[in-house]
């Protein structure tokens, strides 16, 4: 999972009025990277994933992901967000956000993902480094070695 996710896949400025405009943004970062297809298709799909349930998580964290036919490889796109963006968790807005986007055959590599992440997420420490990565690279770099 070394190439999952890349300092190009990094915003640290995110900006969006709401959770479809914010993760529109991170989408467009994985298909200028070559790894989604069809942004309107991949984003129709995280949608429907999201109207199943919200995917806010306690402590900041925004997890919005989905399979889709329009992904060519496994990926994950990160987003800080100064003002917050609402994923509907219970304690209020995430500041930190995570795009996970793996291809409609890829079940398993899906929940691997999102099952290593979130082990990651409730460790104080990891979610202070990411809200202090002074750029991108940083970023990247924390993420792939926590889920590595």
């Amino acid at each position: 999972m070394s190439d999952l996710i890349t300092a190009d896949l990094v915003d640290l400025d995110l900006t969006g009025a709401d959770r479809h405009a914010a993760t529109a943004a991170l989408a467009a970062r994985l298909a200028a990277a070559g790894r989604v297809t069809d942004t309107e298709g991949f984003l129709a799909d995280v949608r429907a994933r999201e109207e199943q349930m919200p995917t806010g998580i306690e402590g900041g964290i925004g997890i919005p992901h989905a399979r889709s036919a329009h992904v060519t490889a496994p990926s994950l796109a990160f987003g800080r967000s100064a003002a917050g963006v609402d994923f509907g968790a219970d304690d209020g807005p995430a500041d930190l956000v995570f795009l996970i986007a793996a291809p409609a055959g890829g079940g398993s590599d899906h929940m691997t993902i999102l099952a290593s992440l979130a082990r990651k997420l409730v460790h104080q420490d990891f979610k202070a480094a990411l809200r202090d990565a002074p750029d991108a690279a940083a970023a990247a770099a924390l993420i792939n070695s926590a889920l590595a």
